[in-house]
């Protein structure tokens, strides 16, 4: 249960706008109709194997639905700028007006995208229907490349941007370090904070090997730690989600919403918010 010393409101506002990450595997869609109200954004990332026409069919069929879709470009998974046009297309006569551009792990690339930037550049050349553009932030370090770079990319992207998304963290006063030197930096960005939901080692697991044996292997050599992490006895989802939301009391800091990655566990990650969302109405 959640302490009276917990910033009740904040949590609550924090919950209610927070969104979805899911992978586009083939039962997600009856699972996200059968667990996810309207209200909560679907964010639908990008596989590698599956290629990025999986991505985009599972978010037409969501924004159908009624939901509001932000499907993931990663920028190493496009070839070039005539497909980038036909994307926005697609997405525009569907309705989407939010994406998230990372730059993905396509090795090589499709194309001339080798990085985020690179497409961010040529998207801002394009007449686009999008309010709402998302980049990558890395609160606990990308596991191959400093600190400072993905800072200065931050700041390179930021006037094609209007958000960022940090990647998953686990420790609120790593991420609010993080988050006061990406302002003094200049980065004025919101923040929406990457938080894992409360799923089953098991079930992550299982996800791994729902996503295709390569790339299954890279997902667990990357999230080998976050397994672990969330495995284990000490971290708790609703004491780290009440730290982000005392953290969300300083505006200097603009920590606007959580961006929660469900692992596919929408019917899990659900439960648990309306629970946290009816305990900070209590208190």
């Amino acid at each position: 249960m959640m302490s009276n010393s917990f910033p009740s409101d904040r949590v609550h506002n924090l919950l209610a706008g927070s969104r979805y990450e899911v992978m586009p595997t083939a039962r997600i869609h009856e699972d996200v109709l059968a667990h996810v109200p309207l209200e909560v954004p679907v964010t639908v990332t990008a596989a590698q194997n599956k290629g990025l026409q999986a991505t985009l069919d599972l978010s037409l069929r969501l924004a159908s639905d009624g939901y509001q879709v932000v499907p993931h470009l990663a920028a190493r998974m496009i070839a070039g700028r005539s497909e980038l046009e036909e994307i926005v297309q697609r997405l525009r006569d569907a309705g989407i007006t939010q994406i998230f551009v990372p730059a993905g792990d396509a090795t090589p690339p499709a194309g001339s995208y080798g990085a985020a930037f690179d497409l961010l550049r040529d998207l801002g050349k394009i007449d686009h229907p999008f309010s709402h553009i998302g980049i990558t932030g890395y609160p606990e370090s990308h596991p191959t490349i400093d600190d400072d770079i993905t800072i200065q990319a931050m700041w390179d992207k930021r006037s094609y941007s209007t958000h960022v998304v940090s990647n998953m963290t686990f420790d609120a006063e790593k991420l609010g370090t993080w988050v006061e030197r990406v302002r003094r930096r200049g980065v004025t960005l919101p923040v929406l904070v990457g938080v894992p939901g409360p799923v089953e080692r098991a079930k992550l697991l299982r996800m791994a090997s729902m996503i295709g044996v390569g790339e299954s292997m890279r997902f667990l050599k990357k999230q080998r730690s976050v397994f672990a992490r969330i495995a284990a006895p000490g971290f708790s989802p609703d004491r780290f989600v009440s730290r982000v939301a005392a953290l969300s009391g300083d505006a200097t800091l603009a920590i606007s919403g959580l961006h929660i990655f469900t692992f596919n566990q929408v019917e899990v990650v659900e439960h648990w918010r309306q629970r946290l969302l009816q305990s900070s109405q209590t208190h």
